[in-house]
This record gives C-alpha cells, structure tokens and sequence, in this order.
C-alpha cells in the first residue's frame, strides 16, 4: 500500500513540474512593448514616426510582427477627438516599424498600435507619447 502511495505522489509530483514547466515557457501579450524611436517629431504633413517592438524578456528588437491597428490622437493635450491618418512606411531597421502621418498641431500626441507577433496567440498592444514640434 505504501508503494501505490508513493507511485501516485511521485506521478503527481513529476506531472506538476512538467505542467509548471511548460507553462512558463510561453510568452504573453505583456512580454512585448512599444517604444517610441524619436519622441520629438517635426510639426507637419509627411511626419514619419518610427516605433521599436521589443521582447521585454529579452531586450530585442521583433522583426516580422504583423501591425494592423494604428490610432494617432492628440488625447495628451486633452484633445482626444483629433486625430489624423496613419499610413505604414518602409523600414530598414529588423523590428523597427515606420509610419507616415500628418501631425497638424504642435503639442502631444498619443499613438496607439496592435501587432500579431508570430507564435503569440494574443494581440499585442500598445502606445507611445510623442510631441510634434516646429
């Protein structure tokens, strides 16, 4: 009886540490971010802002995640309501992504992103602060 006791343990044991294992070894939405390249952007149409994706594990740089929701608003400066179009631009830097947009207004702006990242079931989100300036 003390056998069947110990086998049932020790399998429960060695199943619990394959569980905890396993399940630390994937990443969330939450191990991601975006970082702003520049913070302070030239005032005006044809404005290019540059974001990194960066694994918070690791410290690197993500290349190849798929950005497909952009919101560019003035919600610093309590100007939520305005807001202006964002287009995708190329980038030369791996996990760097660059976008066009006009920043009509000098002052803080608010720019919101989404990103599928490959193996990651969970949309990664994010926003960086910027200011336009003349």
């Amino acid at each position: 009886m003390k056998q069947i006791i110990f086998n049932a343990r020790t399998a429960l044991l060695t199943c619990a540490m394959l569980f905890s294992t396993a399940t630390a070894s994937f990443a969330g939405a939450q191990d991601y971010e975006f970082q702003a390249v520049q913070t302070e952007i030239k005032q005006g149409p044809g404005s290019t802002v540059s974001v990194r994706l960066v694994d918070k594990r690791t410290g690197k740089t993500v290349p190849d995640a798929v950005l497909f929701t952009t919101r560019m608003d003035m919600a610093p400066d309590g100007m939520e309501t305005m807001t202006t179009t964002v287009e995708p631009t190329t980038s030369t830097e791996p996990g760097v992504y660059a976008f066009t947009t006009n920043l009509s207004m000098e002052g803080g702006w608010r720019f919101q992103v989404a990103a599928k990242v490959q193996g990651e079931p969970e949309t990664v989100k994010g926003e960086v602060v910027l200011k336009a300036i003349p």
